[in-house]
């Protein structure tokens, strides 16, 4: 067996009460800080560049993940290494300050669908008149054609607002309809322009969970409203992209369009979806973003979230809440939500 995927782990970024951010490399509840792994490497010759950050690290990933598994192999032999517990430690966004962050807005299928339908006949002139079988029957065809023939709709979001996995949303004071939008996002492992959709899994480091925390009342330009949308007030707020726990090279998720992504507010379950109803698969995102723009190493792309948002159930987060999410093989978030005013 392939020494690359003979023993799966995850990367993320930690730090000890009082200290310095590191990262490490998580197998089990236990980690080891990448700088120890480079020394096991140099001492057979290897060498493993980046392992002050895990966004230095996937500045050079091709070669480092071969690195980080030989050296972790060679670890595993001599039994040298000092592991410690996860528990014991602040876990932060595992990419802290990526360059880039793009968000697919509107990208599962039935998310879409629903969202139309409860628009109500009428909304478009094509719509008048329609029963809701009719109206459903519409809408889905819609969206067929739009896989098959449209482009995802991308809009990008600001590095300064992720936040760790565990930390808290804090629900700025301008914002009246705060929501949840859990997604899988892709992390770039290489420069990516002009990507074939057929090549696009060769630029993929890896995934980690995302939640895209939008304020629905924000999201149109009050004047002039001919402006569109404001991304800017609506998706931006500091902690308003909680994301981690950990990044999982994609050697170890044997196949991202079929893992299960589940939202609980207040332990109650609000989204649960599998990956597989994304409109614009992952591989589709990225030829559409690469070729509008360049990509990094540890950029981000959001890959758009699953019906069950909170605008579908007309309750929005509050001051006191408690989201938590998972993804299939990726970890749990844990985000308590504070209000701004409680919060400073």
């Amino acid at each position: 067996m392939d020494t690359h995927t003979q023993a799966g782990f995850k990367l993320g970024t930690f730090s000890a009460a009082g200290s310095d951010t590191f990262a490490g490399l998580v197998r089990g509840d236990q980690v080891i800080a990448l700088h120890a792994l480079k020394r096991v490497a140099e001492a057979k010759g290897l060498q493993l560049s980046g392992s002050e950050s895990v966004f230095a690290l996937l500045q050079n990933w091709q070669t480092n993940f071969g690195v980080l598994c030989e050296a972790l192999a060679l670890a595993d032999q001599t039994g040298t290494l000092d592991w410690a517990p996860v528990a014991g430690l602040k876990v932060h966004a595992p990419v802290d300050l990526p360059r880039q962050i793009f968000c697919t807005g509107a990208n599962y299928f039935k998310h879409v669908v629903d969202m139309l339908v409860s628009m109500g006949p009428g909304a478009q002139p094509a719509t008048a008149g329609m029963t809701p079988v009719e109206l459903r029957a519409y809408a889905e065809n819609l969206m067929r054609e739009r896989a098959s023939t449209g482009s995802p709709y991308v809009f990008s979001k600001v590095p300064s607002a992720v936040t760790g996995p565990y930390d808290p949303v804090i629900l700025p004071a301008l914002a009246s309809e705060p929501d949840w939008e859990l997604e899988l996002a892709v992390v770039i492992g290489k420069p990516a322009r002009h990507v074939r959709r057929e090549d696009a899994a060769q630029y993929i480091a890896g995934y980690t969970i995302a939640n895209d925390i939008t304020s629905r009342d924000l999201i149109w330009c009050k004047e002039p409203k001919a402006m569109g949308t404001d991304w800017v007030s609506s998706k931006n707020s500091p902690t308003f992209l909680p994301l981690g726990p950990y990044l999982v090279p994609a050697a170890f998720v044997a196949d991202p369009q079929q893992l299960r992504i589940v939202l609980k507010l207040n332990g109650e379950v609000m989204q649960d979806e599998s990956t597989s109803d994304m409109i614009f698969d992952i591989a589709r995102q990225i030829e559409y973003i690469s070729s509008r723009v360049q990509l990094w190493p540890g950029d981000v792309i959001c890959t758009g979230s699953p019906a069950g948002n909170g605008i579908h159930y007309k309750r929005y987060l509050r001051d006191g809440d408690v989201m938590e999410a998972s993804i299939t093989g990726l970890g749990e978030q844990r985000n308590p939500c504070i209000a701004e005013a409680r919060a400073r």
